[in-house]
């Protein structure tokens, strides 16, 4: 499970596209000059290529796709990092943008890293002329209420005079908006670093390191910014809803129950880095019921032909490798583990809410059930007890009956029941009984 922060940079600047490679140069220039340990070594475009000047302009020249072209930088190890690179150009507006994502943001608890990172913004800036520049936690990021937009909102948006919702740790706030706001209000926010570029935008520093965020003091500097320079609002208001922000961020240990623990890891790791916090709270609070579909006593095999009947049961657990072999390639194992993998496709895919209930009943229920019931055979020692009703079809394993099939069943009801009767649980609570 990812449980650190990540750290988010967007720069929208003007391009001239005529310029073709000598235009791009400055930003792989400032790029490769204060990335440092971050540094990508890869880029994809139709390919993916060893990161080189050349291969990044092969990237592009092979992307080309109508009035823009989209290239990927990437690390190939840590700290991660993830880059879209885009150039519009006419008949759309002509601009470079870069929407970078650096995993974790503890990297840069050093105050040097950080410095170099709001260098290499502000040289982009010194040669794009800024639309919008902003970098920060992604997961604080994420708790920002922004008001619906419409097509007028949006285009201010888009032209750099969009209202200022936030001031993010790093900000470039374009000329435009600068002159809209006021340059001396702007030039006098109180930060950690304010300076003036040569085509009027300014460069807005909160602090010295972006990990601090969260802290009350850097809080406090946060609001009182974004107060100067939105008059309209109010200091004790943004200041209880930064803090609210802080308080959804304040790490949680997981503390899962064991049996759904390698689950909950997954489904945690899925959801936003936001409410990652809220949902770790929340799971370690959440006790699934413990499993009912057992017998202390076998119901006798009522089939005419037993060995034919398990081969069926086998048959039908091939649907189930069938239908998830392409998202989940551990199915074909049929381990402990790989049932941990099928729970969380079904988290992810969510049957009922994708096909009709019978239609669930009749394919999926069987497949799930017989697949479970394979697994307690391989890795428990189990051994099938056929019933012509496939709900009372059940494995022996020590001195209970299980009913894989009758499990199955309820965990295809709906999303929660993925959690509720999990077959990760399922396995785990027979692994204990079967002494």
């Amino acid at each position: 499970m990812k449980a650190d922060d990540d750290l988010w940079l967007s720069f929208a600047g003007d391009f001239t596209p005529t310029d073709g490679e000598r235009g791009l140069t400055p930003l792989l220039q400032s790029l490769e000059r204060y990335a440092g340990e971050w540094m990508p070594d890869i880029v994809t475009g139709k390919r993916r290529r060893k990161y080189t000047r050349a291969a990044v302009w092969k990237a592009l020249e092979e992307s080309q796709d109508g009035g823009s072209v989209h290239i990927e930088l990437a690390r190939t190890q840590a700290p991660a990092l993830d880059v879209l690179l885009t150039i519009f150009s006419p008949p759309l507006k002509p601009e470079v943008r870069v929407s970078m994502e650096l995993r974790p943001l503890s990297f840069f608890t050093e105050e040097t890293r950080c410095h170099a990172l709001v260098e290499m913004v502000r040289e982009w800036a010194m040669h794009y002329p800024v639309v919008k520049a902003l970098a920060g936690s992604i997961a604080d990021a994420g708790l920002v209420d922004v008001p619906p937009r419409n097509s007028n909102s949006q285009a201010a948006e888009d032209d750099g005079v969009g209202p200022i919702h936030e001031v993010s740790w790093l900000n470039v706030f374009s000329a435009k908006l600068v002159e809209k706001v006021g340059r001396e209000r702007v030039l006098s926010t109180p930060a950690h670093r304010v300076e003036a570029l040569p085509d009027g935008a300014v460069l807005v520093q909160l602090g010295p390191v972006v990990t601090d965020f969260a802290r009350e003091d850097a809080r406090e500097v946060q609001a009182r910014a974004l107060v100067h320079l939105r008059p309209d609002l109010d200091l004790d208001t943004v200041r209880r809803t930064l803090h609210e922000r802080s308080a959804r961020l304040a790490p949680v240990v997981p503390r899962f129950a064991p049996d759904v623990a390698p689950l909950l890891e997954r489904v945690v790791a899925r959801t936003s880095l936001s409410e990652r916090q809220v949902q770790i709270a929340r799971y370690n609070a959440w006790v699934p019921p413990e499993p009912e579909e057992w017998l202390p006593v076998a119901l006798p095999a009522d089939v005419e032909d037993v060995a034919r009947a398990i081969d069926g049961y086998d048959d039908l657990a091939e649907g189930l490798v069938a239908l998830l072999h392409t998202q989940v390639p551990s199915v074909f194992d049929a381990t402990p583990a790989s049932l941990t993998d099928v729970d969380e496709q079904f988290w992810v895919e969510y049957f009922p809410g994708m096909f009709p209930q019978e239609r669930i009943d009749a394919r999926a229920v069987p497949a799930i059930g017989a697949y479970l019931g394979q697994v307690l055979v391989r890795h428990l020692g189990g051994e099938w007890i056929p019933r012509r009703n496939l709900q009372e079809a059940q494995v022996r394993v020590g001195q209970r009956v299980w009913l894989p099939f009758l499990r199955a069943w309820r965990y295809m009801r709906q999303r929660e029941s993925v959690l509720d009767y999990s077959l990760t649980q399922f396995f785990r609570a027979a692994s204990r009984h079967r002494s």
